[in-house]
């Protein structure tokens, strides 16, 4: 393994809602609970519905996935809902449109959760400064690399917006230290490798595989593809800062028969979560 150097330190932007939203949590020695939920699934009104439920259940941080036709990352669950969604009219300025009334409603801080495609389509200009007046807190766009992300890196942090990237299993040392310098807000650590989507257990290696991350950043490290019950996150109390739930949450809004029962099913769901949360082991206690 080749050695890499220590990460230079990082490039901070205006401290804003994902900031100090893990300084609170960190504060209670309390692991985060990062919500994703695709918007327009299976209506925008619908999403607005169940973000407001998730933000008073508990979630510290909502992840809204920008619904793509080629959604190459994620599997069986978050597809079809990118494809309700799609077949809606959802389009990424109604996503935009969405975090703005729900701005109005409350302070928990959101993120766009997007391919970088519908990103370049509205240019990154245009994207930036929409997001920023909407009141979006930051972006991830999952198949955007740091080395090509420079653009979009400069767009993004004059706005005041966190730019959000994925670190993988299979990330070397070298690479670790490019996605660490690239990301704020908080670093984005998949568990294993392969697509999202609902899993029994957590992979063995996952601890040693976040000690090693953390080796090259000082943000919040969230941990997601695969955890899906209150006993993932309550094991993940010892090992990150937070835990990202996606197909469990947009599985329970595929069951549902109205936006009204799909708000109930996730609010408690994420309750449940949030409890395991709150229960788990502290990591500075490690």
């Amino acid at each position: 393994m080749s050695k890499t150097a220590a990460p230079q330190a990082q490039d901070p932007i205006a401290v804003g809602r994902i900031a100090r939203k893990f300084r609170e949590l960190s504060a209670r020695g309390e692991l985060g609970l990062v919500a994703y939920v695709t918007a327009g699934d299976p209506s925008l009104d619908a999403t607005e519905q169940i973000v407001l439920t998730a933000a008073e259940s508990g979630a510290d941080v909502i992840e809204l996935g920008v619904p793509f036709s080629d959604p190459v990352a994620d599997g069986p669950t978050i597809q079809r809902a990118s494809d309700r969604a799609l077949r809606a009219g959802t389009t990424p300025a109604s996503v935009i449109d969405l975090i703005r009334s729900l701005r109005g409603r409350t302070q928990v801080p959101l993120v766009l959760f997007s391919y970088f495609n519908p990103i370049l389509q509205m240019g990154l200009q245009k994207f930036a400064d929409a997001a920023s007046a909407s009141g979006a807190d930051g972006v991830l766009a999952t198949d955007l690399t740091p080395e090509e992300a420079s653009d979009y890196r400069a767009a993004m942090r004059a706005r005041d917006l966190d730019t959000i990237f994925l670190a993988a299993p299979t990330s070397p040392d070298e690479r670790l230290a490019k996605i660490a310098g690239s990301s704020s807000g908080f670093l984005y650590l998949i568990s294993r490798t392969g697509v999202t989507g609902t899993r029994d257990a957590l992979p063995e290696d996952l601890p040693a595989l976040a000690r090693r991350v953390r080796r090259f950043t000082k943000l919040p490290v969230a941990v997601g593809f695969g955890i899906s019950r209150p006993e993932h996150v309550s094991v993940l109390g010892g090992i990150a800062d937070a835990a990202v739930v996606g197909s469990a949450i947009v599985d329970e809004i595929e069951k549902s028969v109205s936006a009204k029962e799909a708000a109930l099913n996730v609010g408690s769901l994420i309750r449940s979560l949030k409890d395991a949360a709150r229960s788990g082991i502290s990591r500075r206690g490690l």
